[in-house]
């Protein structure tokens, strides 16, 4: 599976300090999905145009099976993840920022406040996930299940095929 990964982040963008949270989409997903995965990553300033721009390369040139995002799903002004993703996507799947704001409002009242969302782009599913290293952890594994019957959807798989049906 080829998964894009983004950090979205004017201060890790600039060196300001190190992406914590993209390493940590490659560590849990591999956790998920073995090491049969190829990352690609980008680290991007909260800028609407240049979030679209990475998108839409990781999905329709670099056909990426999987782009999970990180960062900038806040309400602060700079936090614009969730509109340059909803002006890729070419159909939305609320379930996703759903579930991950009811998981984590267990543990962080303030975690209501999160816009994350998820879609399609083509054959490509698109998850945003909020910026810290333990939100990411949670959230992917609250979603990772219904991501690996998206993709497989997606790729025209039926996940729930037994061995002996998919060949």
């Amino acid at each position: 599976m080829k998964i894009g990964r983004i950090t979205i982040s004017d201060r890790a963008s600039a060196g300001v300090y190190a992406d914590r949270s993209g390493p940590e989409i490659e560590n849990v997903l591999r956790e998920f999905l073995g090491s049969a995965v190829m990352f690609e990553s980008a680290i991007v300033p909260d800028e609407i145009d240049l979030i679209s721009s990475v998108l839409k390369k990781f999905a329709d040139e670099l056909k990426c099976d999987l782009i999970v995002t990180t960062g900038g799903t806040g309400v602060s002004t700079r936090d614009v993840t969730p509109e340059a993703t909803r002006a890729v996507l070419e159909k939305e799947l609320p379930g996703f920022g759903e579930a991950m704001r009811m998981q984590s409002l267990a543990k962080v009242k303030t975690a209501i406040l999160s816009r994350a969302l998820a879609g399609t782009r083509g054959p490509t599913l698109i998850v945003n996930l909020p910026g810290k290293p333990s939100a990411v952890r949670e959230c992917l594994e609250i979603i990772a299940p219904a991501m690996c019957e998206g993709v497989a959807h997606l790729r025209g798989e039926n996940p729930h095929a037994s061995t002996s049906q998919k060949k």
